[in-house]
């Protein structure tokens, strides 16, 4: 008797991001009108790695590796974060940076998608060192970033600082020329805004409030009363536990890289957060259980917003998830694996390019201000935002709806142009907001032509 073991799941990035986009294909409007057009919507323009040598505090030069990748500059300029990470490699900042090309079309900003990686350990660099790093990484990028090329943002490990420091070595490389819109998030004092720190959680949460009312969970209307639990507490993660929180949810349980905590009845997340900055992680707080990292993922909610890092909800712990809602605050934390055993089991998922777009419609915001020297009061900014993530969500439902009522139109298409290939399951709310960015990116193309 032989056993067969299942083979390992596929998470190079790149390779879920086309996963991801193939899916998303048998339901074009101009199906034969894709195939010539498909690589062009999907392969980057421009795949830039440069090497760094840097002197750190040590005294001796250390090289260090850095990427930059425009995906597409379909719809306007790139748009994209910087991430430092030990792990950054090219495959996952080609994913982002496709990621971010879906993400600007589906919330219907000028932007196509980029993003950046430097391999280094920050916790490992001093301030001086990562300012170093830093500077020589802008240096390296030259003229491949710009005002009107590609604009860059934090990331993962980078800040308002690090965007400070990139502003000033561009414009020491481009005297006398207007350069704050060269990067977004930067500090207000030079042009930043202050809703910007936030912005990715507060998207989030018009996200998830606005499909609520929608009837994504019938019977729920709002978030009142309803119960949260938040992989990450970085940037979006504690962000958004306080707005859930502030607008009545009851948060269950939150995690960081060290582990998480768990408390049935909800937690304070302001005496949580005090205990974070006193003491480096959740871990310890008083009276909640202790959770392993990747913990909190499992524990009973109504609402699981991953917000922390890629993977975390793969073919290996999809079916122990007990939420009837994630909302991805994080790049890509739901795996395609994952998404067919949580969609068979009827947990929605509405999608990272959807839920976690409000970092770059405040970055947009922020880019238009400096091109037209401007300053918007922070509550026209949020209202802004606001407007911006509840048309997005709709548009995604409405979409999804309609595919769902006209899939045997869509099946007995696809099995005539793809007679070899299997047939297309139900779209989900990922598909159909693949959907909606693609054939936006699609149509911008067809309208631009292909030159010379």
């Amino acid at each position: 008797m032989t056993t067969t073991v299942a083979a390992p799941e596929d998470l190079n990035l790149h390779h879920i991001v086309k996963q991801q986009f193939d899916r998303a294909v048998p339901f074009a409007d101009d199906l034969h009108g894709w195939r010539g057009i498909a690589e062009w919507l999907f392969e980057p323009e421009c795949i830039l790695e440069v090497t760094m040598p840097v002197r750190l505090d040590d005294g001796f030069v250390h090289m260090f590796r850095g990427y930059r990748v425009l995906h597409s500059s379909i719809r306007g300029p790139g748009k994209g974060g910087i991430r430092f990470h030990p792990d950054a490699g090219v495959d996952e900042v080609k994913a982002l940076a496709t990621w971010m090309s879906w993400k600007c079309a589906l919330v219907d900003v000028p932007f196509g998608g980029a993003k950046g990686g430097v391999v280094c350990d920050p916790h490992l660099r001093s301030a001086g060192e990562q300012e170093r790093i830093t500077r020589r990484f802008t240096a390296a990028l030259g003229d491949n970033i710009g005002p009107h090329t590609d604009i860059p943002a934090p990331d993962l490990y980078t800040n308002a600082q690090t965007m400070a420091w990139i502003y000033d070595t561009y414009s020491m490389m481009h005297p006398g020329e207007a350069n704050l819109p060269v990067v977004t998030g930067k500090p207000v004092e030079i042009g930043g805004l202050a809703a910007r720190d936030g912005a990715t959680a507060q998207g989030a949460f018009y996200v998830t409030e606005h499909f609520l009312e929608l009837g994504g969970l019938p019977g729920i209307e709002t978030v009142d009363g309803v119960t949260v639990a938040i992989q990450g507490f970085g940037n979006a993660g504690r962000h958004a536990a306080h707005l859930f929180h502030e607008a009545g949810a009851i948060i269950v349980g939150v995690s960081d890289s060290k582990g998480g905590i768990y408390d049935p009845a909800g937690l304070d997340v302001g005496a949580v957060a005090r205990f974070k900055d006193q003491h480096g992680t959740v871990v310890g707080y008083p009276g909640a259980d202790t959770l392993p990292p990747t913990g909190v993922l499992e524990v009973e909610c109504q609402i699981l917003v991953p917000a922390a890092i890629e993977n975390q909800i793969t073919s290996n712990n999809a079916d122990r998830i007990r939420a009837m809602v994630i909302v991805e605050a994080a790049n890509g934390p739901v795996t395609p694996a994952a998404d067919d055993m949580l969609a068979e089991r009827g947990v929605k998922v509405i999608p990272d390019i959807l839920a976690n777009a409000g970092g770059v419609v405040v970055s947009y915001f922020e880019w238009a201000q400096n091109i037209e020297n401007q300053q918007w009061e922070t509550h026209d900014v949020l209202e802004k935002l606001r407007k911006k993530m509840r048309r997005a969500t709709e548009v995604v439902v409405t979409r999804r709806a309609a595919l769902v009522e006209s899939i045997d139109t869509y099946r007995e298409r696809w099995a005539e142009a793809m007679p070899d290939a299997p047939p297309i399951p139900l779209p989900d709310l990922r598909t159909a907001a693949q959907v909606v960015a693609i054939q936006r990116c699609r149509t911008a193309a067809l309208h631009r032509g292909v030159w010379p």
